[in-house]
């Protein structure tokens, strides 16, 4: 058994699209990551947001694609709140509020943690409806997975959560 097995290994599945909620997910594999854990991100529906790359065009084979991809347009930098979105100014707001406290944004827990050798895998099957490619990502992005390939990870996990 390998060292990093034997402290232990997260998975994650981030399927919100919510700036707060992605904040959570980041946080916890930063902390598990800095702990010598092996951890794993598994991006599926509208978590795909928080690893899409930035600007580029609307994507899609088909007018519903492209409908369902403006609407869902953005990136970690334009993620909404879950809460007290407030037509954007809560974002705003929050991002202050954790600048002033000197809290890594959401961009940054992303850089952090593929430095800390967090795995970053986008779900196949989400990107296929929605009509994504590989290269709509930020290249911190590791393999595109399937269920089963998140399942065999998962199934080898000490702790798994669903963000």
């Amino acid at each position: 058994m390998s060292d990093v097995k034997n402290k232990g290994s997260v998975t994650i599945v981030l399927f919100s699209g919510e700036m707060d909620k992605a904040i959570a997910a980041f946080v916890i594999a930063t902390a598990a990551a800095s702990m010598a854990m092996q951890v794993n991100i598994f991006f599926t529906f509208w978590g795909l947001k928080a690893i899409r790359k930035e600007g580029g065009l609307i994507k899609g084979q088909n007018w519903m694609q492209k409908m369902l991809n403006v609407m869902n347009y953005g990136h970690a930098k334009k993620l909404a709140l879950s809460k007290l979105n407030m037509m954007g100014m809560g974002p705003m707001m929050l991002k202050t509020m954790m600048s002033q406290k000197r809290v890594p944004s959401l961009h940054e827990f992303i850089k952090t943690a593929h430095s800390l050798g967090v795995k970053f895998y986008p779900c196949e099957m989400s990107m296929t409806v929605m009509g994504l490619k590989k290269e709509d990502f930020i290249d911190e992005c590791g393999e595109i997975i399937g269920a089963v390939s998140y399942l065999a990870k998962a199934k080898d996990s000490n702790i798994n959560l669903f963000i």
